[in-house]
């Protein structure tokens, strides 16, 4: 069983990969990517503690709180399946120079992204809108850039977005 959805899913990532020589994909997925990363995660947290008005404070801490506990359990994870990344494995996938060397399950980045944006999603829910798909977006370019399967991502993503409920509801309710 294990064997029919790796296959399942290394058939995904080399669908979503073979896209990797388009320009405009590859100028949005390389960008977008970012957003998941430690600085701009961090930075963006860091803003929105500052420069958000009182009442949204609390969202902001919640948000930062996530974002700090999201990473011990990927961190531990990763260390418990040392899973090789798919470009390390899978012939003919198409990487950026100077990829990621660590372990791919999960996704850091897209945990990074839903531990950010859940609090906000969950206080202001109209806001889904935007920020689900941008989620989504960063998981995406995971697996177009070929440095994670898309169960790396699908982890990332319920990680992060546990992570931003308990810390919301545990500063809001």
């Amino acid at each position: 069983m294990l064997h029919v959805f790796y296959g399942f899913e290394c058939r995904v990532l080399q669908k979503v990969n073979s896209h990797f020589d388009k320009k405009l994909l590859n100028l949005f997925f390389r960008t977008v990517t970012h957003l998941g990363g430690a600085r701009i995660t961090i930075a963006a947290t860091l803003f929105l503690l500052i420069l958000s008005p009182r009442e949204i404070r609390l969202i902001a801490i919640a948000s930062a709180l996530a974002l700090s506990a999201s990473h011990i359990p990927v961190h531990i994870v990763k260390l418990l399946f040392p899973r090789k990344r798919p470009y390390l494995m899978i012939e003919k996938t198409k990487f950026p120079a100077n990829p990621l060397q660590d372990h791919s399950f999960p996704s850091g980045h897209t945990t990074a992204i839903f531990s950010l944006v859940t609090p906000y999603v969950l206080f202001i829910p109209l806001l889904s809108y935007v920020l689900i798909p941008l989620g989504l977006c960063v998981g995406i370019s995971r697996i177009y850039l070929g440095l994670h399967y898309p169960s790396d991502v699908i982890a990332g993503g319920i990680l992060g977005t546990l992570s931003g409920s308990l810390c919301f509801y545990l500063l809001w309710v």
